[in-house]
């Protein structure tokens, strides 16, 4: 177990999803984690500890200076909800708070007051009603958390992933994914192996067309832009390789041979870190002046508010957060 000099700042997510329920439950099922910092509203906050039987004790922190309340679960109010919306359905108020929530917390981290954000999940059609029009959490932080260019790393105990391109279409990302974005993807991937303890993170780059073009046959963004990044990192002393199928690159990388794979777009990077199952996988923003990690899941609107959610997920991106922002470590 990692021991932090700071609490971690911990987003509430949208309030109709599963976010303040996994909080809870994390909190009930780990009481040492109620040392860390839920913001949110407390109104939803206090709905989901109802949902669990009312177990836990609530305390509202007036401010980031406030001393926490040891034993309970502690949330900075940074929105109040006039109303708190139904659980499972999109909401332009919860799309607000939840927004509202994850700017308090880029504050909190980028003062030094926390140290450092796990955020839960947020629906995009929520932040959209609200007339906020990034895609997702990595465009909020990557605009407002003071770095440069960041990238999204997911992953599990078999394999890791960072990608080039995001939340876009396809098409878009074929555009996007120029020379810059290459090697800023496995620049970054580079980082964040060594800040998870690898020394020299084995960096695998998948290609973006079938085959990783099969030699120009099926496209040749392989050689005109992959192929010369892969070559640069490498004169950085980067062990980076590739192009490499990506139909195969992740089977080679669960057996072993790769420590990240860096993947061309959104839907090839995430199905194989998905696929190994939800609640294993964690999600972290590179590039950041703090550490930012989240679930590698939605605010699953199906099934919120049937206290049945599995927080395992939260759980494994706060143990990745105490990981990369502790300072001492002690054994349990």
């Amino acid at each position: 177990m990692t021991t932090l000099l700071k609490p971690l700042a911990l987003t509430m997510g949208d309030p109709a999803g599963i976010g303040p329920e996994i909080i809870a439950r994390t909190m009930l099922e780990k009481p040492e984690l109620r040392a860390n910092l839920v913001i949110g509203d407390p109104g939803a906050m206090s709905r989901a500890i109802a949902m669990l039987g009312g177990a836990l004790d609530l305390n509202v922190v007036e401010h980031s200076e406030a001393p926490l309340q040891e034993g309970a679960v502690n949330v900075l109010t940074s929105s109040t909800l006039t109303k708190l919306p139904p659980m499972g359905t999109v909401s332009a108020e919860a799309g607000r708070m939840a927004y509202d929530a994850i700017i308090a917390a880029i504050r909190l981290a980028k003062a030094g007051k926390v140290a450092g954000i796990v955020t839960a999940p947020i629906h995009k059609e929520a932040l959209s009603a609200a007339g906020i029009s990034y895609p997702g959490h990595t465009e909020i932080l990557a605009e407002h958390g003071g770095g440069g260019r960041v990238a999204m790393m997911l992953a599990n105990d078999d394999i890791r992933t960072v990608l080039v391109t995001i939340h876009c279409s396809l098409a878009e990302a074929i555009r996007r994914a120029d020379f810059p974005a290459q090697m800023a993807a496995i620049r970054l991937a580079h980082q964040g192996g060594r800040a998870l303890g690898i020394e020299r993170p084995r960096i695998a780059v998948a290609g973006l067309n079938p085959h990783a073009g099969e030699g120009g046959l099926f496209g040749d963004e392989e050689i005109r832009i992959i192929r010369p990044a892969i070559a640069a990192a490498r004169a950085e002393g980067i062990d980076a390789s590739g192009p490499w199928p990506g139909d195969t690159v992740f089977m080679q990388a669960r057996n072993g041979r790769f420590d990240i794979v860096v993947a061309q777009y959104h839907d090839q990077g995430l199905i194989p870190v998905k696929y190994l199952g939800l609640e294993r996988g964690v999600n972290i923003t590179l590039g950041l002046p703090f550490v930012r990690t989240s679930p590698d899941h939605g605010t699953a609107f199906d099934i919120a508010g049937r206290s049945i959610a599995d927080p395992a997920s939260l759980q494994t991106a706060i143990d990745y957060a105490r990981r990369l922002a502790g300072t001492s470590s002690d054994q349990e």
